[in-house]
């Protein structure tokens, strides 16, 4: 009998009761004591977390528009160097071009005077051949006429 008296008994009595009610009791405790400021802490965290989260996006999206801004500035530079550097090449070419016309006139009118003092020369030589070819007829027809004398 002896095995029979601790055997498990099936049946409630008072003392289920009271492990019921220290277990509820417990819960209470641990939840006023313990899991509602863990739980505040956490939310606080969480909300700490989100509000970081969205600084971030916000700075990431004023970096984006910054950025955006700074290559459209760059873009619309270069464009404008671009710009520059094609009014300056069109104006040195002008230039260039003005210098070869006032060369070319230049080099004209020398061209010119040289053929006008060389067509003097010309005409000068060949009055002075004329003339010698003159005397020089003169000269051998008088040789000539005095021998036969």
């Amino acid at each position: 009998m002896f095995l029979a008296e601790a055997s498990i008994q099936l049946v409630p009595d008072g003392t289920l009761l009271l492990h019921l009610f220290v277990i509820f009791f417990m819960v209470f405790v641990l939840n006023r004591t313990l899991l509602k400021p863990i739980n505040r802490i956490l939310a606080e965290r969480e909300k700490q977390i989100g509000g970081r989260l969205s600084e971030a996006q916000r700075l990431s999206a004023e970096a984006e528009e910054k950025t955006r801004t700074y290559q459209a500035a760059l873009r619309d530079a270069r464009n404008e160097g671009y710009r520059l550097l094609e009014k300056e090449r069109a104006a040195g070419l002008k230039d260039k071009d003005e210098k070869v016309r006032q060369h070319r006139e230049q080099l004209s009118r020398k061209v010119a005077q040289e053929v006008d003092s060389i067509q003097k020369q010309q005409e000068k030589v060949k009055g002075e051949l004329e003339a010698q070819a003159d005397s020089m007829g003169i000269l051998i027809s008088s040789q000539i006429l005095r021998r036969r004398n």
